[in-house]
């Protein structure tokens, strides 16, 4: 009963809130408020190029707050640890199982914590590997070789991971790419036009995955 009453009352606040995003504030000590300019930059390019109108300054929603059920795009990052309590791992599921989509993306030394702290989320579903052919790299920007590298740490290859409710997918954990590098102020990390241009194309794409699915 009471997931069901959580799926209605998304769905309402989904209708109000159709295209407002979120930055997720975690516990555990892990930087959640890193690369700043990110994802205002970003939906500055979906506003101008995809036909979207997000507010431009994005929310900081926390994991355990029913504040997160008015958003359908959660954008979560960070170097460090990651905490979920069972409050906030029970209100993460259902939100996400209730319509809502998440986006991990690593900034270099979140995966060993996040992996774990999933498990509270979903303790029967893993994180599966999405294959190039998927929908989200071919949405609006085609990515015929998947997850682009924008920052490089240590030579690894970029891979993008899910969590699906059924055919769904409702959480995307991108790693080893390091988009929001690419989204933020150019000054910050100097990384040249192209490669920005391919962080903010695939963001885009995940940012009109998850408004549409």
């Amino acid at each position: 009963m009471k997931l069901f009453l959580t799926f209605i009352f998304s769905l309402l606040v989904f209708n109000l809130f159709a295209q407002d995003l979120a930055i997720l504030k975690y516990k555990g000590g892990g930087d959640w408020y890193g690369n700043p300019t990110a994802l205002p930059n970003l939906i500055k390019f979906c506003n101008d190029n995809i036909n979207t109108k997000i507010n431009p300054k994005p929310k900081t929603v926390e994991t355990g707050s029913s504040d997160i059920f008015q958003f359908p795009l959660l954008h979560m990052t960070g170097h460090g640890n990651v905490f979920f309590s069972e409050t906030d791992a029970e209100n993460l599921r259902n939100y996400l199982i209730s319509g809502g989509f998440l986006h991990i993306d690593d900034n270099y030394g979140m995966e060993p914590y996040i992996t774990k702290e999933l498990k509270k989320v979903f303790p029967d579903k893993d994180l599966i590997e999405l294959p190039t052919s998927h929908a989200i790299f071919n949405t609006v920007y085609k990515f015929p070789n998947g997850l682009p590298k924008i920052h490089e740490h240590d030579a690894k290859r970029p891979q993008a991971f899910g969590i699906f409710n059924e055919d769904r997918l409702m959480l995307l954990f991108t790693y080893e790419s390091d988009l929001g590098d690419g989204w933020e102020d150019t000054e910050v990390h100097n990384d040249p036009a192209d490669i920005r241009e391919k962080a903010f194309k695939m963001g885009a794409n995940i940012v009109k995955f998850a408004f549409e699915n």
